[in-house]
């Protein structure tokens, strides 16, 4: 079915809510400087915690996630069918490539969470558990992100979940959050990936 001018305009507005770089934002609106200068200059929470504020970085998980969830809620209220799909790839696009950082943005695993929260909550608690779950386990931030998505992937495949005829978009969401963790997987592999401390660095 093709999308009608409004279907068009939500995926767009997605992709523009995704794309604010609220690491970015917050990091420096509380005189913490470039996010992207420290650690690894990525803008989402994991490296917003490098920079000492746990609080900081909580909001900027927060509404991360919530620039993956509003999207597409709003998509389903107002939009045609497949339109919260649609969506939700608009705005994972946004966080990914954002227009306003010259297309260099985040690794989109809170987004891609929040995504999921919209498409099928009960998936996303799936993900977020068996993030929990392995987080808890190991303290490496990236191990947990590409588990629980493969997880949820799986999950996706039972009807119970609410999302089987839409089980390959969550598949895709989990492959794209293994390849901007492409870097990652490698340090995995060598045994050199650093885990997640709460506490400042010096």
């Amino acid at each position: 079915m093709a999308m009608t001018a409004i279907d068009l305009l939500l995926v767009a507005l997605a992709y523009l809510c995704g794309s604010i770089p609220f690491g970015l934002v917050l990091t420096k609106a509380a005189g913490l400087g470039d996010v992207r200068n420290i650690g690894s200059g990525n803008i989402g929470a994991t490296n917003v915690l490098r920079t000492g504020s746990k609080k900081i970085a909580a909001l900027t998980l927060l509404l991360d996630a919530l620039k993956g969830f509003a999207p597409v809620l709003v998509a389903k209220f107002y939009g045609g069918p497949f339109v919260d799909v649609a969506a939700g790839f608009a705005a994972m696009a946004g966080h990914l490539f954002p227009v306003w950082l010259g297309f260099k943005g985040g690794k989109g695993v809170a987004t891609g969470l929040g995504v999921l929260f919209g498409w099928a909550w009960m998936l996303a608690l799936v993900a977020l558990a068996s993030w929990i779950a392995v987080f808890i386990a190991t303290r490496i931030s990236s191990l947990s992100a590409l588990l629980g998505v493969v997880v949820a992937s799986l999950a996706a495949l039972y009807p119970m979940f609410g999302f089987s005829e839409y089980w390959w978009a969550v598949a895709f969401l989990a492959g794209v959050i293994w390849i901007t963790h492409r870097a990652n997987i490698v340090r995995l592999l060598k045994g050199e990936e650093s885990k997640t401390s709460f506490s400042k660095k010096p």
